[in-house]
């Protein structure tokens, strides 16, 4: 086993954590807060923009089994890296496109499939991610942990999480783990 932590931050942190902790060699991705100046941050703290943070999922994963460069794929699939401090109707510091290295193989490896994706213009705009050396990472709530498992009838689950989710499990079905 070879653990390794990614830290990232791609909007609200409901859907990228539900769909990480799908993925075979993921063994915990965990909502949280990271990137700002106020320690015990509370979800309406950093909802209200007033501590500096993102909403992140920290994903603890196993670099033999899935590496940090396929989480990275995973992640630009999963939101949107062109729109500076907004997620859809989500708008706000909070929910920027942030990648927060834990090495420098994490950040040379981040900015090179910036790099790559804008040479190969994935996207019809500039890539705005943020890539910045990981912070003091806080975690969310408890009621936040898995929270799409345990509210799908949740109306910004049904209407935004659900299809994003159904998108990746249909794309990535060969990598998740079994039943999920």
């Amino acid at each position: 086993m070879n653990p390794q932590t990614a830290t990232l931050a791609g909007g609200c942190f409901w859907c990228l954590e539900s769909a990480f902790n799908r993925l075979e060699g993921v063994e915990e991705a965990v909502s949280g807060y990271m990137g700002g100046a106020t320690d015990h941050p509370t979800y309406q703290e950093v909802c209200a923009g007033d501590s500096g943070h993102a909403e992140v999922v920290q994903v603890r994963f196993d670099a033999d089994r899935i590496a940090f460069r396929d989480l990275l794929d995973i992640f630009f699939e999963l939101h949107d890296p062109t729109t500076l401090n907004r997620q859809g109707n989500d708008v706000g510091s909070q929910y920027r496109s942030a990648i927060f290295w834990h090495d420098e193989a994490q950040r040379a490896t981040a900015l090179e499939v910036i790099a790559e994706l804008a040479a190969r213009r994935v996207f019809d705009r500039p890539i705005v991610t943020e890539v910045a050396a990981a912070a003091r990472f806080w975690p969310a709530e408890d009621y936040h942990q898995r929270y799409f498992e345990h509210n799908p009838r949740q109306p910004y689950c049904v209407y935004v999480v659900a299809p994003k989710l159904a998108k990746f499990i249909q794309r990535h079905a060969a990598r998740l783990k079994p039943g999920a």
